[in-house]
């Protein structure tokens, strides 16, 4: 029995290989993702440290040279006409007389809030104002002969016992979700070109006629589905140990480090997420007619684990969910990541509830493929 699975396996592996084409796109996004991410996060973290020149509109700005001063020591100001944003800063006729007079000066920002592109302008405006606002406030109260502190009765001290890893680990999580997603998407085109691919080709019908029982061929097939799942998972891995070391984390006051133990760790989490992946897209392209029928299945049954990782990533579902396939998974390898105790249980329950699954749909298979409907796309 297990030579004639090798030797199935083997078989399904070879005729992959010469269509060289979709295993690439199939190992693409494990290749591409890495990169994407370690693109954005520059991106974003030059953003955050080096936040560039905000040009916008002020009117009557002579009315208040000391703000016009303050928002340009921000990099806030009116600049290049062509550069400006559409957000405006009016003074209004009576700021000087009533900043005089230790009343409130009334300033409007006019901009369109709806606006994407504008809203984090916006709030950067905003807190500049405020910033102002308050360091006025407290000068009016040293002219008083009162301390500022007067109005602040309550003094917060925070604490953070977060360590480099634990925050790192906050933005990794993203980044594991992307992980775990690959494993999905590199056997996805294997999966369907051995299942609805073949019976098209008419040799699903010529291969049940081998003198091979219907279960060696149906874990041939999520074995050679299963390998490529973890060959993307790997490359992933890989790509992402090296990609993430040119990001500068350290401008953001911690670090994100890939490192052996969570490879490994991954890796043989990954093990029985990868089955399951298998196991399901080759069960829904068995299912469809054609093979473009199940390429739109697929597209749809994909969503279900990618939300079960978002919500694992982001800590929105219910307590109950932390107990499912993937989302116990990534919470395993999040609490890793951020030097937590595994929540072992979690992590046992939710792999075996996915192993159980993988063996279901592997029997569907078996039984599926005993029908002339499934065998003949009827």
């Amino acid at each position: 029995m297990i030579s004639s699975i090798i030797t199935m396996v083997r078989k399904e592996l070879t005729d992959a290989a010469r269509d060289k084409r979709s295993v690439m796109a199939g190992l693409y996004y494990a290749i591409g993702a890495p990169l994407m991410m370690c693109g954005m996060f520059m991106i974003l973290i030059g953003q955050i440290t080096s936040p560039e020149a905000l040009n916008i509109t002020i009117t009557h700005g002579e009315r208040a040279p000391d703000l016009v001063k303050y928002l340009a020591s921000n990099e806030i100001s009116q600049g290049d006409e062509a550069d400006r944003k559409e957000i405006e800063l009016v003074i209004s006729p009576d700021y000087a007389a009533n900043m005089a007079k230790s009343q409130a000066a009334e300033i409007v920002l006019i901009a369109d809030n709806s606006n994407e592109k504008l809203q984090s302008s916006i709030r950067r405006l905003e807190k500049a104002l405020q910033q102002y606002s308050a360091e006025i406030g407290s000068l009016r109260l040293i002219a008083r002969g009162i301390d500022p502190k007067v109005m602040q009765p309550i003094k917060v001290k925070v604490e953070d016992q977060a360590t480099s890893d634990s925050k790192g680990g906050m933005i990794l999580g993203v980044a594991i979700f992307m992980m775990v997603y690959a494993v999905f998407i590199s056997g996805m085109n294997l999966a369907i070109d051995t299942s609805a691919g073949e019976r098209e080709r008419n040799s699903l019908a010529l291969l049940l006629s081998h003198p091979v029982s219907t279960r060696d061929i149906v874990l041939a097939k999520v074995a050679a589905v299963t390998i490529f799942a973890m060959l993307g998972l790997i490359l992933t891995l890989v790509i992402s140990k090296v990609a993430y070391g040119f990001v500068p984390w350290q401008e953001l006051g911690f670090s994100v480090n890939i490192n052996v133990d969570f490879i490994l760790l991954m890796l043989a989490i990954g093990l029985p997420i990868a089955l399951m992946a298998a196991a399901l897209q080759l069960f829904v392209s068995f299912m469809a007619k054609s093979f473009k029928e199940a390429q739109s299945y697929l597209t749809i049954v994909l969503i279900v684990p990618m939300m079960l990782s978002m919500a694992a990533s982001y800590n929105i579902a219910p307590d109950t969910l932390q107990w499912l396939p993937i989302s116990g998974q990534m919470q395993a390898l999040i609490a890793f990541i951020k030097g937590k105790e595994i929540p072992m249980m979690q992590l046992a329950l939710s792999s075996a509830i996915t192993f159980v699954i993988a063996l279901a749909l592997a029997l569907g298979m078996e039984r599926s493929l005993k029908s002339e409907k499934i065998v003949f796309g009827l």
